[in-house]
């Protein structure tokens, strides 16, 4: 399973802004921190505020911060919120299945059991237990191509597609 640039971007600006629970923090900053694009961050950031996870002040000294405590902030809830398709194999969707060995395949309960020990990892994880006892990151000497250099996370682009039945998340992007 992969996870989409979204949902990397997204860790870092929560595990950035966890990292730096004293002051405000700029999309800047988070851009050259992490050599990604400031119209991205703003796009993740604008997501993030809707869903109430961190608080913008806008104009000359403003910027973002945590509007939640990190350690209530569940690392499978902001995958879920990010990502837009949880199907491993065909079968997940009845809708779109075709696949001949459905009837007898083992394959399917197998992929669906990982799915859910994967969340189950997911969620017995918050926030400050990726950014508890982390040094701040140091800022780059210079600009390198997006998803490089020394970042809290991993790019792990996906192909997007449709949401399975009951999901969660934002639209749109």
């Amino acid at each position: 399973m992969r996870l989409s640039e979204y949902t990397d971007y997204t860790l870092r600006v929560l595990m950035y802004c966890a990292a730096h629970r004293e002051r405000l923090v700029t999309i800047g900053e988070l851009a050259e921190q992490h050599g990604l694009s400031k119209n991205h961050l703003m796009k993740v950031v604008n997501d993030l505020a809707r869903q109430g996870l961190i608080e913008t002040t806008r104009g000359r000294g403003g910027g973002l911060r945590l509007l939640k405590e990190a350690g209530s902030i569940v690392i499978g809830d902001v995958v879920r919120a990010t990502e837009t398709d949880f199907r491993l194999v065909e079968c997940f969707d009845r809708s779109t299945n075709t696949c001949t060995l459905t009837p007898s395949c083992r394959l399917k309960h197998l992929f669906d059991r990982a799915l859910k020990d994967y969340f189950a990892a997911l969620d017995g994880a918050t926030l400050a237990d990726m950014t508890t006892g982390l040094p701040p990151p140091r800022r780059r000497a210079g600009r390198s191509a997006p998803g490089g250099g020394a970042s809290v996370a991993v790019a792990l682009p996906v192909k997007r597609g449709a949401r399975p039945a009951g999901g969660h998340g934002a639209t749109g992007r």
